[in-house]
């Protein structure tokens, strides 16, 4: 255990929920510390979205992809109740996830799946990996902030210069309801599930590499979790957040109003642009910690940091000039990409999927070809893939 990071980290947790209560509400204190489980659960079971998408297309691993089936049946039968019933700890009335299906998920899903694979993480991934002390995460936020800013000015060319369809909601848009639209879901889930079990007894593929872990009741806060016990956990974080904020758990607007408030720091008016009109634009003039989504970002950072501590495992490194240059571009393409397509793997696959929305079905689909093309240019970066001969994966 790394006692003085381990301190620090508290610290720092707690002087930051005193300053979001402070500043703006009991409510964005809770969502803080949301955040900080939420980093905490990807942290300790090191739960990946992009490691998943590139075990499976590239040998045939299909454990992380389980693990997703499990959590968004989980959050599927919370979300369905939830959305039914508008059932709400404060008040406000719970919305999903729910997008229109046009041009601009099918290319912005297709980019963020390639700049996933390149920057070696996704949204939820960055956040957590520069928590537990990943250097080369740091290169890829900076560009997910760049990209997200440039998607964020072409915005209104891809909403109302590309087809589209409307907002579909497989609970309201087709006479399912949201009883139908969940046995419909979880049968969805479970056929995966049973095509994820023959793919793997067709392939044979290495498993996951073992993660450090430890004995007894130390393994919850010094050991790895176990990735079904994750996604449950986080499952039941992503429909508190509904309950708590009125929508699902999201990540990748707050990089665009970081980078526009940065912009709007140096003299440049990015009020004008079409994607910083309505609730947007407002978060421009506000503090940063009244966002609810910035400030569950920074519990994620802080709640993985505080874990890699406790673990031991908080050792940034050298960056390598490839690495470096995957993570550039990667983030661009993946800030890019999650403007377009209505979000990122939490907002649009993880959130619009158990907001039963179309879209999160789209976005899944195109981020897995976009991770099948990068498995051909992550070697031109110096990165390695998977391979049906390795020992793990």
């Amino acid at each position: 255990m790394q006692k003085p990071l381990v301190a620090a980290g508290i610290i720092a947790a707690v002087v930051l929920f005193i300053a979001i209560v402070s500043t703006t509400n009991w409510t964005q204190g809770v969502l803080y510390i949301i955040g900080l489980a939420l980093g905490m659960t990807l942290l300790y079971a090191r739960f990946g979205f992009t490691s998943a998408f590139r075990r499976l297309m590239s040998v045939g691993n299909v454990q992380g992809l389980q693990a997703h089936m499990l959590m968004l049946a989980v959050a599927t039968t919370l979300f369905a109740i939830i959305l039914s019933t508008g059932f709400s700890f404060t008040g406000v009335t719970p919305v999903g996830y729910v997008s229109p299906v046009g041009v601009s998920v099918i290319f912005g899903a297709f980019i963020f799946g390639i700049g996933m694979q390149l920057g070696n993480g996704c949204a939820s991934g960055t956040l957590y990996s520069i928590g537990g002390g990943s250097s080369s995460m740091i290169l890829t936020l900076i560009a997910f902030i760049a990209g997200s800013l440039l998607g964020a000015y072409h915005f209104t060319f891809w909403m109302e210069d590309t087809p589209s369809l409307p907002p579909i909601s497989l609970a309201e848009s087709t006479g399912l309801g949201y009883f139908g639209a969940w046995v419909l879901q979880l049968a969805l889930f479970a056929l995966i599930y049973w095509i994820t079990i023959q793919i793997a007894k067709k392939k044979n593929p290495p498993m996951m590499k073992p993660l450090p872990t430890t004995v007894g009741w130390r393994k919850v806060i010094r050991g790895s979790w176990p990735l079904f016990a994750a996604a449950i956990v986080l499952a039941l974080l992503n429909a508190l957040t509904l309950t708590v904020r009125g929508n699902p758990w999201g990540i990748t607007s707050a990089f665009a109003l970081w980078g526009g408030k940065a912009l709007t720091a140096v003299g440049i008016d990015v009020s004008t642009w079409g994607y910083f009109s309505g609730p947007a634009g407002e978060a421009l003039t506000q503090s940063v910690l009244a966002d609810s989504t910035s400030v569950m970002n920074f519990g994620i950072i802080l709640g993985a940091f505080i874990s890699a501590a406790f673990q031991g495992t908080f050792k940034p490194g050298k960056i390598k000039p490839g690495v470096a240059g995957a993570a550039i571009v990667g983030g661009l393409m993946m800030g890019y990409g999650a403007r377009l397509a209505f979000g990122c793997n939490i907002g649009a696959y993880f959130g619009g999927i158990a907001s039963f929305s179309l879209h999160g079905w789209v976005w899944m689909i195109m981020a897995m070809l976009g991770t099948f093309l990068a498995l051909w240019i992550r070697p031109l970066f110096g990165l390695k893939n998977p391979k049906p001969t390795d020992s793990v994966c």
